[in-house]
């Protein structure tokens, strides 16, 4: 399903790296200029892929009969909204607040910016089409199972994918936003 939407699957590019050479992920913690918004921003992360994966589960539990439709649906409106409403609003905030400062602090790593802002503007399309199939498979669930389990198929392909892109996007952004905040002493 990757290949259905536009998601970048390089990696960061080196030049976008090398702080993180300086700041390995395994020394933030102990780093004096690691605060408690970092942490939260980090943790906000933990929390999207977790819930990424708990549809994807549960997606699977109903596909392989293991739950039924009336805990499914219930919990995919919950976990599903959840996942959709934070992602919007954590990537818009990053986009118009977090970004510039970082931006500021370091311009030499606008471009790499410039690759998560586009990444947030691309798993906005995967989520358009998630939101749509979710409700579809919440709706159908009380009128035509059937039909519900063939698009809850398809919500599964989705939610696969933004896991992937959850990944791939999540993974980049932290190692190259943390070294710039330890090492310009940001976000105490």
């Amino acid at each position: 399903m990757l290949d259905t939407y536009t998601i970048r699957q390089d990696d960061m590019p080196q030049e976008m790296r090398f702080l993180l050479d300086q700041y390995p992920r395994d020394s933030w913690e102990a780093h004096p200029g690691f605060k408690e918004k970092t942490k939260h921003w980090l943790g906000a992360h933990e929390m999207f892929r977790r819930v990424a994966e708990r549809i994807r589960l549960d997606t699977e539990k109903l596909l392989n009969s293991d739950m039924g439709f009336d805990d499914y649906a219930g919990r995919l409106s919950d976990y599903g909204g959840n996942l959709v409403g934070n992602l919007h609003g954590h990537h818009g905030w990053e986009d118009h607040s977090y970004f510039p400062e970082l931006s500021a602090a370091d311009p030499r790593f606008d471009a790499g910016l410039e690759l998560l802002e586009q990444d947030h503007s691309d798993l906005d399309k995967v989520l358009s089409d998630f939101t749509r199939t979710a409700n579809r498979v919440i709706k159908l669930s009380a009128l035509d199972e059937a039909q519900a389990y063939d698009e809850a198929g398809q919500l599964h392909a989705t939610s696969d994918t933004i896991e992937a892109f959850l990944k791939r996007h999540l993974s980049d952004e932290e190692e190259l936003a943390v070294p710039i905040i330890l090492h310009h002493r940001l976000r105490g």
